[in-house]
């Protein structure tokens, strides 16, 4: 009888062991007692190497310490083969290397090392994006950039420049900036900020080709269709570059729609933006009645902001002769008036001039200065290229005739990559709605 008591025993004692490891278990997944929770992001307290190092001969992976775990992003693997880079690894960039760049996961450490593994007597830069996030979601704001030598001194020379999307005419955030050492192939690396600004500290003097790219598939490399730019310079101690980033294409621009604007006037839209360089040429442009295809004259070409600029020019005439007719009225009915009250005859209520006020529903008068951006340097860089475009209008000699169809061809249009093509549209003339008659007076009996 003993020994079921002995059992008995036994099982209470591993059945008070797994409550209490459960108990402990469960304790440890709170946050820790003894105050607030945290709510700076976690900060680096050190790397390995470290920044301004010489480490000949390094092997090891590069480390970046914080002072509490981070959180684990998933699918943390390095980029630079063509695949998008994804989780962990988009918060870093290693740079010069040739390949991927391998980045894991250490609670409160990331571990880099480039697949090619570290080469000798070169300058790498190793960049810490803002965005890393601690277990409690905090987030780091800044980011910090690792610059260690695996033989000879640190370089002085710096990089500087601004990424520009030429067809949108707005500074390009977040582009991609690949600055190649000649006649090397593995580049430094960088993003641009909010502002489309870049800047390469501590990198060795000579020519660079620089890239900038409109990275929208994230792997850090220009694709088809992405718009990107390439200058090259020389850099010294320091250098600057401006870059145009757009889609570069190895097709000319296509017609692909034609359209009646009045009885004059046509407007062709392409497939691509054209070289704004190159100004309209009435002679590349053709207009044909169908279907005997007899050639209608073309008297102008316009870019659409010359073209509007006319419209608004021919709208603001309009408005100031009809300004000039309702003041000629006006005084014609004062005149009136004024005879009117000599004779001592008061008008109509509805005759009367209103009292001077803002009409219901009218603005306001406000400061806006407080909503003004100073976009100055932004505007300044802007202004060194004409503004591509991708619509041309045609004027011709004669009226076009309401329902009729007619062939529009356009020879050698030439797009933002030098490439020309030919190109033909068909357009029809709408035919003008008859004036509606009115149908509001009472019938007889």
């Amino acid at each position: 009888m003993a020994r079921p008591a002995a059992g008995a025993g036994r099982q209470a004692q591993v059945a008070g062991l797994l409550l209490s490891a459960l108990a402990l278990g469960c304790a440890n997944q709170g946050a820790p007692p003894g105050g607030p929770p945290r709510t700076k992001p976690a900060a680096i307290l050190r790397t390995v190497p470290e920044s301004g190092a010489v480490v000949p001969g390094f092997r090891d992976k590069a480390v970046v310490q914080f002072d509490e775990v981070i959180d684990e992003a998933p699918g943390a693997i390095g980029g630079g083969g063509g695949g998008a880079i994804t989780g962990l690894a988009q918060k870093i960039v290693l740079s010069p290397v040739a390949g991927d760049v391998k980045v894991s996961w250490h609670r409160s450490a990331i571990h880099v090392r480039p697949e090619e593994g570290w080469k000798p007597n070169r300058v790498y830069h190793l960049e810490v994006l803002p965005g890393i996030a601690d277990l409690r979601r905090n987030v780091t704001k800044t980011g910090t950039t690792i610059v260690f030598s695996t033989g000879g001194a640190l370089p002085g020379a710096s990089l500087s420049g601004t990424a520009l999307l030429w067809v949108e005419q707005r500074t390009l955030a977040q582009a991609v900036i690949r600055a190649v050492p000649l006649p090397d192939t593995a580049a430094y690396v960088t993003l641009t900020d909010s502002a489309g600004n870049f800047r390469l500290r501590e990198i060795p003097s000579g020519r660079y080709r620089v890239w900038a790219i409109q990275d929208q598939n994230n792997n850090r490399r220009q694709d088809r269709r992405e718009p990107f730019d390439t200058v090259t310079v020389t850099v010294d101690s320091t250098a600057s570059a401006l870059l145009w980033a757009f889609v570069h294409d190895t097709v000319g621009p296509r017609v692909r729609t034609v359209e009646s604007v009045d009885s004059v006037t046509l407007r062709i839209s392409f497939s691509q933006p054209l070289d704004p360089a190159r100004p309209p040429d009435t002679a590349a442009v053709r207009v044909f009645a169908l279907p005997d295809t007899t050639a209608v004259r073309v008297r102008a070409l316009y870019r659409p902001a010359q073209f509007d600029s006319l419209q608004a020019r021919a709208r603001a005439v309009a408005d100031s002769l009809k300004r000039l007719r309702d003041t000629t009225a006006r005084r014609d009915t004062t005149a009136r008036r004024d005879t009117t009250a000599r004779l001592g005859v008061r008008p109509p209520a509805a005759q009367r001039a209103p009292a001077v006020g803002r009409a219901p529903g009218a603005p306001s008068r406000r400061d806006t200065s407080a909503a003004k951006v100073d976009t100055a340097r932004i505007r300044k860089l802007l202004s060194q290229r004409p503004v591509p475009y991708d619509r041309l209008v045609v004027q011709t000699a004669q009226p076009l005739t309401p329902g009729a169809k007619y062939l529009v061809r356009v020879r050698a249009a030439i797009g933002l990559s030098g490439v020309a093509a030919d190109g033909v549209g068909v357009v029809e003339i709408p035919v003008p709605k008859p004036a509606s008659r009115d149908t509001t007076k009472a019938k007889g009996p």
